[in-house]
C-alpha cells in the first residue's frame, strides 16, 4: 500500500483559503482534513469538532506537554495547533491530507515531514487582501491592522513554497489546486507500455 501525501495550505488570512479548501473537498472527496485545534472563541457558524477543537488554554498546553501536536503556535493572540496522531495515521494509510494552516506552521510541519509539499493561497492585490479581511466583519480595527501586518510578513515567505496559487476566481483557483495535487499524488505513467 502507498502511503498518503500531505499537502499544507497556507497563506495570509483573508486569501480564501479556507473557501478553496471546501470546493477542493467536495470534488475531492477522498482527501482527509484535518481538523486544527484552537483556544480563540469560536465564531457564531463554527461547531466544534468541525471547524476546529476549542480548547482552553489549559488543555492546549497539556496537549503541547504531552507532545500530541505536529505543530502549533500564536497567531493573532490565539494558539493554533495540528493534532499529530490523526494526521499520521491516514498517511500511513494511503490517504492524501490537507492540513489549511498559518505559515509559522506550515514550516514547523515541513521540518518533521520533509515530504510534504507548501502551497502558497494568496489574494490577487494587497488591496483584495484588506478588502477581504475588512469584509468578515468579525474584528475591530486594532484585529484587521494585526492582521495586514501579518499578511505583509507571510506574502515575503511565498519563494519559500512548492506552489503557489492566486485565488482571484474560486473555480480557476480551485482547478490549480486539484492539477498540482494529483501530479504529485498520481503515480508517474510506465512509458515501457
Amino acid at each position: 500500500m502507498r502511503s498518503g501525501h500531505l499537502f499544507i495550505i497556507s497563506g495570509p488570512s483573508g486569501a480564501g483559503k479556507g473557501t478553496l479548501v471546501k470546493e477542493l473537498v467536495r470534488l475531492m472527496p477522498d482527501l482527509w482534513v484535518s481538523v486544527s485545534a484552537t483556544t480563540r472563541t469560536p465564531r457564531p457558524e463554527e461547531r466544534d469538532g468541525v471547524d476546529y477543537y476549542f480548547l482552553t488554554p489549559a488543555e492546549f498546553d497539556g496537549r503541547v506537554r504531552a507532545g500530541e501536536f505536529l505543530e502549533h503556535a500564536e497567531v493573532h493572540g490565539n494558539r493554533y495547533g495540528t493534532l499529530r496522531r490523526a494526521v499520521e495515521r491516514r498517511i500511513s494509510h494511503g490517504m492524501d491530507v490537507i492540513l489549511e494552516i498559518d505559515p509559522q506552521g506550515a514550516f514547523q510541519v515541513r521540518k518533521h515531514m520533509d515530504r510534504s509539499r507548501l502551497i502558497f493561497v494568496k489574494a490577487p492585490t494587497p488591496e483584495d487582501l484588506e478588502k477581504r479581511i475588512r469584509h468578515r466583519g468579525a474584528e475591530n480595527d486594532d484585529q484587521i491592522r494585526t492582521r495586514l501586518e501579518t499578511a505583509r510578513r507571510e506574502m515575503e515567505l511565498e519563494g519559500s513554497y512548492d506552489h503557489v496559487v492566486i485565488n482571484d476566481d474560486v473555480l480557476r483557483a480551485t482547478e490549480d489546486l486539484m492539477a498540482y495535487i494529483h501530479s504529485v499524488s498520481e503515480p508517474p505513467e510506465d512509458k515501457d507500455l
